[in-house]
């Protein structure tokens, strides 16, 4: 294809690629932006004056109970997903290529089926005649059935379920990238496995950490359906006080402004793993 025929594409593609941006992206976080200053109307939602009543209600102690619940719940997943993550994405670059590119597969095959169909599945072997406490109850290793459902836990597993995969794919893609010859360099200079570890390794795989966190904390604290079907009322995420502030309570210009607190978390993540990245360039490696 002619330079002449491929600049009519190109144009093309990049006025249908900003087009949606616009439009589709940068519109509206703009709109929930000045929803999140505008006054609660119980008429039509939204009303003048501008004000920052919203962003001030966020430090009321109710909401402010729920936000820090909500980030411990979604730390300690993001903190159980690198921990199982971690050395499985290390050990899925030892093997060959063809079962790499198996438990890949396996890896994704959920994806295949709706993260709520999948969220209900898990709440079946949960539940306190599920599959798990029949199963445990016929080998004899417990006498009566375990409470489960609806529990701190059961939010934590079921988010672990969906999320595990965002943290597996970037450590994996890092760990793919590990230079062997600096490796043998550092057992050459004498360092041990532990030290090999310490200061070369976690080193090297730290931008594939902070993009695993960037892609399992903020969605931990936004998937609302999970406390709902798993935890009940006492399990709450931020992403439940937005929704039953839209919904429910009707105060729009509040849910907009715990959306755009989250979006400006996701933003700093970002840029914390962007300024990883360029430390580790600056150091050479």
């Amino acid at each position: 294809m002619s330079s002449v025929t491929q600049q009519p594409f190109r144009t093309a593609v990049l006025v249908l690629v900003w087009g949606w941006l616009l439009f589709l992206v940068l519109t509206p976080n703009l709109l929930v932006v000045g929803a999140s200053v505008m006054t609660r109307d119980p008429g039509s939602f939204l009303s003048l004056p501008l004000n920052l009543d919203a962003y001030r209600q966020l430090m009321n102690p109710l909401y402010l109970d729920v936000f820090l619940h909500s980030l411990y719940m979604a730390a300690m997943t993001t903190l159980i997903c690198l921990l199982i993550g971690y050395p499985f994405a290390w050990a899925l670059t030892k093997v060959g290529k063809q079962r790499q590119m198996l438990l890949i597969f396996l890896l994704i095959v959920p994806f295949w089926t709706n993260s709520l169909v999948r969220t209900y599945a898990l709440k079946l072997l949960l539940a306190t005649n599920g599959l798990l406490n029949n199963a445990l109850m016929s080998l004899g290793i417990i006498d009566e059935p375990l409470r489960m459902l609806y529990t701190e836990g059961a939010v934590i597993v079921g988010l672990v379920y969906l999320l595990l995969p965002f943290m597996i794919l970037p450590l994996y893609a890092v760990f793919d990238d590990l230079r062997e010859d600096l490796l043998r360099a550092s057992h050459d200079l004498g360092a041990g496995r532990l030290a090999t570890f310490v200061h070369v390794i976690v080193p090297l795989t730290l931008p594939g950490v902070l993009a695993g966190v960037m892609l399992v904390l903020l969605p931990a604290m936004g998937l609302f359906f999970v406390p709902d079907i798993l935890g009940g009322s006492r399990n709450l995420l931020v992403g439940n006080v937005i929704k039953n502030q839209f919904l429910d309570a009707r105060n729009w210009p509040f849910g907009a402004a715990a959306s755009i607190v989250l979006t400006l978390a996701m933003a700093f993540l970002m840029f914390a793993h962007r300024l990883s990245k360029r430390r580790i360039g600056e150091d050479g490696v």
